[in-house]
Parts: C-alpha cells; sequence; structure tokens
C-alpha cells in the first residue's frame, strides 16, 4: 500500500514557475515508477510526465516538453514536477500516481493516487 500527498500548488503569473511535490509514505516507493497527471475543468485527466522507479528514464508530455522536468529522490520517498515558463492553459488539479511496470501514459493503469493539488496560471 502507498499513500502519496502532493504540495507545491498556487497561483502564478504566467511565465512563472511552481516545484510540485508528491511524498509516498510505505518502504516499497523505489519499486514503483511515478506519473503526474493533471485535470482541468471539464476536460479529461492527461499525462503530463513519468519516471521509472530508479530515475533513469523520463517521459514528458509534447505540451510540457522542455518546460517542465519530473524527478525523484528515493531516499526521500518524494517525486517532483518543476514547472517552468507556465502558461493559462497549465491551469489544473495535479496529481501523483505510482504503479508497478510501463505503459506510463495511461492513467487507468496506475495502482495509487494522491488528492491533487491545484495550479492556477494567470495571464
Amino acid at each position: 500500500q502507498v499513500q502519496l500527498v502532493e504540495s507545491g500548488g498556487g497561483l502564478v503569473q504566467a511565465g512563472g514557475s511552481l516545484r510540485l511535490s508528491c511524498a509516498a509514505s510505505g518502504r516499497t516507493f523505489s519499486s514503483y515508477a511515478m506519473g503526474w497527471f493533471r485535470q482541468a475543468p471539464g476536460k479529461e485527466r492527461e499525462f503530463v510526465a513519468a519516471i521509472s522507479w530508479g530515475g533513469g528514464s523520463t517521459f514528458h508530455a509534447n505540451s510540457v516538453k522542455g518546460r517542465f522536468t519530473i524527478s525523484r529522490d528515493n531516499a526521500k520517498n518524494t517525486v517532483f514536477l518543476q514547472m517552468n515558463s507556465l502558461k493559462p492553459e497549465d491551469t489544473a488539479v495535479y496529481y501523483c500516481a505510482a504503479k508497478y511496470g510501463s505503459n506510463w501514459y495511461d492513467a487507468g493503469t496506475y495502482d495509487y493516487w494522491g488528492q491533487g493539488t491545484q495550479v492556477t496560471v494567470s495571464s
């Protein structure tokens, strides 16, 4: 069992930066691949980024590539999402999630989810 708690969301102006954190409980955090997803009002949840269990592989959605960076610190049971050059269209609730295995883009294959943190980007 893994419990995930996101933090770091807030209100920022366009062009600004935020760093999201996701703290995990449980001794097996380093066994899980981790992903970040987001959901804007009236839209489906979408993939943002994912990182392998050891941190050696990362994937970012085309919409955030070059602006967002996912990373993890297994010693601290934490995964991060550094978000730079934020745009109003990045406004959403951001969720972290954990899973075994690949197919990182598919939200339906993740086993554990956090409660989400709101990110609002003003123009």
